[in-house]
């Protein structure tokens, strides 16, 4: 699933950078649980759970069915 979740990323990527930021995939867990790092301009945004919740874990969620949720660390 790791390599799924990878892929996913890849192709959210852009539109993050384009804003001054980025995400890294820092673990997937057996129960579904995916953990990224916000990097640049997201990493110190007010509106970095929003990007995450509403961006990066609905994109996730509707590529890979089996994620159950995606955490910022």
């Amino acid at each position: 699933m790791e390599k799924k979740v990878r892929e996913a990323l890849e192709k959210i990527k852009p539109s993050l950078q384009a804003h001054g930021g980025d995400v890294e995939l820092v673990e997937v867990t057996s129960d579904g649980v995916v953990k990224v790092r916000l990097t640049g301009a997201c990493g110190g945004c007010p509106l970095s759970q929003m990007t995450l919740s509403m961006g990066i874990e609905k994109s996730l969620k509707e590529e890979i069915p089996e994620i159950k949720k995606v955490k910022a660390v």
